[in-house]
């Protein structure tokens, strides 16, 4: 027998026992994806950094409600309505706020933006020896493995006191654009055989014109890029301790491990397609949409596509239309009704509005065709990760950096979630799980 039959024998004997039939969770009453029958999440902590509002409970049972996402209290529909009627960038204002628990003063706001500024350069030779010696064509996997290197060179990494952990989380918030746009830059270069172009970090300028002046060979972007750019920012920075790669930080935190441990578990679990990922199928759906219609407003071809989609004919067979419907939310996602806003006026302005007709047509199209052929009564409104990919491709970001980018979003809420997990709780998390296992006695090798 040669090695690969050898493995073909490992594969189907590891099949053969790695099967749970679905009746057995409900025998055990086992909630899946730590979800109620409802399709609620089971309570598992308390939290005081992000509010996450989809629906209401009325005696009992679920109802739908309009979405609302809230940091620490604020909606952030009013932290992005300001920082358009001030013209200026919110990522900073918004990290302060989740790290911090209060909304900064005008000149707590300029330090904090100041002491971030000093602490977006890597570590001397860190470029070098830990992006360009060992590049990899994965973004995310280059992220992670960046953040497990800066253990390395903390001169005290295994502290977990309050002053210790956000002193390492403001360095990660400054350092995630150059780590991202350096592993894009590396990835370019080495595997797509583009010339290496890097650009170090400004200090004068702020989280969303810093990376994309990193992204740039030429460094030029408009204001409208950055200040869009900035709104992805502060729509990602949290989104409760339910969601998958914020559980991750709790859970691993809980252990009482360090900050880049825990940090990297997050990575780890955004990079997934069932959570950070979800934004590149969506542009695959539409690449698939795009390319069995004769026009980008043609209505007719486009229903006609969309039920072979459904009817698990077309695109990835799976019968889902990516980027409708959440978890949580139910009539509508408040980030994606801010992006396709902000989505309409930059094709506006790069002349994509067809292609921006295209999304509104299936995001009006699917929900009634979906309750048509599966007859669902259940509401499927926009998530974020519909509009996202069509922004950032407006942008002239490549894909390689789309979840890499919903991870730069989102490290203030890791970092606070991991803060909180290693303040308020002394317990490891350590849920049960029951056994299916028939118990045998041990037979000596001579006699099996």
């Amino acid at each position: 027998m040669n090695d690969n039959e050898l493995f073909e024998k490992y594969v189907e004997i590891a099949g053969e026992n790695y099967k749970i039939e679905p009746e057995e969770y409900t025998k055990y009453s086992v909630k899946r994806g730590l979800r109620n029958p409802d399709g609620s999440g089971v309570l598992v902590g308390l939290t005081r950094i992000g509010e996450v509002h989809g629906y209401v409970m009325d005696e009992g049972e679920k109802k739908p409600d309009v979405g609302a996402l809230r940091y620490r209290g604020v909606n952030v529909s009013d932290i992005v309505r300001a920082c358009r009627k001030e013209k200026r960038f919110g990522f900073e204002e918004t990290a302060y706020l989740i790290l911090f628990g209060k909304l900064p003063t005008r000149s707590e706001l300029d330090e904090f933006t100041e002491y971030l500024a000093k602490r977006r350069p890597l570590p001397q030779n860190f470029t070098e020896d830990m992006i360009l010696k060992a590049p990899s064509a994965n973004i995310m996997n280059k992220l992670a493995r960046s953040v497990l290197a800066e253990y390395s060179y903390d001169d005290n990494p295994d502290d977990t006191s309050l002053g210790n952990m956000l002193r390492q989380s403001i360095e990660l918030i400054a350092r995630f654009p150059v780590f991202i746009a350096h592993s894009y830059m590396a990835k370019a270069h080495y595997f797509d055989g583009q010339s290496l172009v890097l650009h170090l970090p400004k200090e004068n300028l702020s989280t969303a014109e810093n990376f994309l002046h990193m992204m740039r060979p030429d460094s030029a972007y408009t204001e409208t890029e950055a200040k869009v750019l900035d709104l992805t920012l502060i729509l990602h920075a949290e989104h409760g301790g339910g969601n998958n790669s914020a559980f991750a930080t709790h859970v691993v935190s809980s252990s009482g491990t360090d900050t880049y441990s825990a940090i990297t578990a997050a990575i780890g679990s955004l990079k997934g397609p069932r959570h950070g990922g979800a934004n590149a199928k969506v542009m695959g759906m539409i690449d698939d949409i795009k390319a069995h219609i004769s026009s980008l407003t043609n209505e007719k071809e486009i229903r006609e596509h969309l039920i072979k989609i459904i009817n698990k004919e077309a695109y990835d067979r799976s019968g889902l239309v990516y980027g409708l419907g959440h978890a949580v939310y139910t009539i509508s996602d408040p980030r994606a009704v801010i992006l396709e806003e902000a989505a309409a006026a930059l094709a506006k302005e790069k002349d994509r509005e067809d292609e921006m007709e295209l999304y509104r047509i299936i995001k009006r199209l699917a929900p009634e065709l979906f309750a048509e052929i599966r007859k669902s009564d259940k509401i499927l409104s926009p998530n974020v990760d519909f509009f996202s990919g069509f922004v950032y491709s407006m942008l002239n970001i490549s894909p390689d950096v789309y979840t890499p980018m919903f991870a730069m979003a989102r490290i203030p809420g890791w970092c606070a979630h991991r803060i909180e997990e290693m303040t308020v709780s002394s317990r490891i998390i350590r849920p049960a799980y029951k056994s299916l296992s028939t118990r045998t006695s041990y037979v000596p090798i001579d006699k099996r």
